[in-house]
């Protein structure tokens, strides 16, 4: 700001060196840049709204752990005291709830299966209607190469019972 003002007919002197910054020059043009730096309203703004807001949340913080310390404090004797019966009823609800979950599980897995089964029976092919249906072609092919078998050697094996056992 000072390279603004008007110089009412004085002579402008040349720079000078400052003794107290080791030797640099202090000069108009160290005012310019340090003003092209200076922030908007929307950045002061801004800053301003960031630091409100990090001490509030910072004297919250404060108030919890604050709050959680007293809280031990005076709960801890009555905790203590009391252990005998929390101990069980823990680990009744822990039953409890990991019960419900497990059934409640499983109920969404039965549910999911039966609408596998029935898109499936439908025709709606669900995915991996495919794999099943090699599935069951392969089981297929596997029985009936298996009657198959037994006929051709069934008369032998029958032959051999007969001859085993001649009164049967």
């Amino acid at each position: 700001m000072a390279d603004q003002q008007p110089s009412y007919g004085r002579p402008q002197r040349p720079p000078t060196r400052s003794p107290g910054f080791h030797g640099a020059m202090t000069t108009p043009s160290f005012l310019r840049k340090l003003q092209e730096h200076v922030p908007n309203s929307t950045q002061l703004v801004g800053f301003l709204t960031l630091v409100i807001s990090g001490g509030i949340l910072l004297l919250l913080t404060g108030l919890t752990l604050t709050a959680i310390i007293l809280g031990l404090i005076f709960f801890t004797p009555l905790v203590l005291i009391s252990s005998p019966i929390w101990v069980p009823v823990g680990t009744v609800l822990f039953i409890a709830i990991a019960g419900f979950l497990s059934v409640c599980g499983f109920g969404v897995a039965t549910l999911a299966s039966l609408s596998w089964l029935y898109r499936y029976f439908k025709g709606f092919h669900p995915p991996g209607s495919d794999r099943v249906d090699y599935a069951r072609s392969r089981i297929a092919d596997t029985a009936s190469h298996v009657k198959d078998y037994a006929r051709e050697y069934g008369g032998y094996l029958h032959g051999k019972v007969k001859d085993a056992a001649p009164g049967a």
